[in-house]
């Protein structure tokens, strides 16, 4: 009994030690490898920058999740994609103008949700649908709207989010007039590469980048209608964060325009292909870029 006291009150001294939450930063991620390579970095550098702890919400789930997190205060951070943040958020039709559609989505996540959007990372991450080399080269598809007649013989793979998505399923068979052959196989976003390397899909819908697009036999089909929006990653943050600490803001800021497509591809490889560690991975591109010291 004295044992299990003594170990009770000892585990209410440690967390009395800790740093109470309006002293803690939240970084959350949805549960995918760039999401979680984001949310460290940017983990990494509001410790670097402003001294303050960081704790780590990965792997939280997909948009509306990651929303309702912020919104209840769990997490003060992430990274969301301008094009997600307009259709499946914000409920607004598709935009093809980045500057307008990132100005729109500032505007009304201030407005609605009193949430703050910081300035784009630099990369654009777009839907974009995969096949097989081989049958792009066999059925000569380069194309999405050049895949349409090749589709009602395809089994179509996507992620459960592409599917509920108005800028996904929906939208895109309305757009092209796409009919596929059987109905798609909702798997998770993890799964979808090797179900095409397994050929027991023909098609999915992945991210443009992705890691597993560099050093593979794939085909991207060119979205030759603009039906996809722009997605341009940009940290949401809640704005009691940045009160309590105007520090954070100016590290956000400071990560602006940083990350380049091929940059956070590669980064995408060396842990989701590669294995690398991944704080390794993100402690080493924040040197590079002179990010921190």
């Amino acid at each position: 009994m004295k044992r299990i006291l003594a170990i009770t009150l000892l585990a209410l001294t440690l967390a009395a030690c800790g740093p109470p939450r309006k002293d803690v930063i939240v970084v959350g991620s949805k549960n995918f490898t760039e999401q979680v390579i984001l949310g460290e970095l940017l983990a990494q550098h509001i410790e670097k920058q402003t001294g303050l702890p960081v704790e780590r919400r990965f792997y939280l789930g997909g948009t509306y999740i990651c929303q309702q997190a912020m919104l209840g205060g769990r997490i003060d951070v992430y990274v969301e994609y301008t094009g997600t943040a307009l259709t499946a958020i914000l409920k607004q039709p598709a935009g093809h103008d980045s500057q307008e559609v990132y100005k729109t989505v500032k505007t009304q996540y201030a407005s609605r949700f009193n949430l703050d959007v910081m300035p784009t990372l630099g990369f654009n991450d777009s839907f974009v649908l995969v096949i097989r080399g081989e049958d792009a080269r066999k059925d000569h598809v380069k194309r999405i709207s050049e895949a349409v007649p090749y589709a009602v013989h395809w089994r179509p793979g996507f992620g459960y989010e592409f599917m509920e998505r108005p800028d996904g399923y929906r939208g895109l068979i309305k757009t092209y007039g796409m009919k596929f052959g059987e109905q798609p196989r909702i798997m998770d976003l993890g799964l979808l590469y090797r179900a095409l390397f397994d050929h027991q899909v023909d098609l999915i819908a992945a991210n443009s980048t992705d890691g597993l697009l560099e050093g593979h036999d794939l085909v991207v089909l060119k979205d030759d209608k603009n039906f996809f929006p722009p997605y341009q990653a940009v940290p949401i943050v809640r704005p009691q964060a940045l009160k309590r600490h105007p520090a954070v803001r100016k590290a956000l800021q400071e990560l602006a325009g940083k990350i380049s497509d091929a940059q956070i591809r590669r980064l995408n490889y060396q842990v989701a292909v590669e294995h690398h560690d991944l704080k390794e991975v993100v402690r080493e591109f924040l040197r590079d870029q002179h990010l921190d010291p």
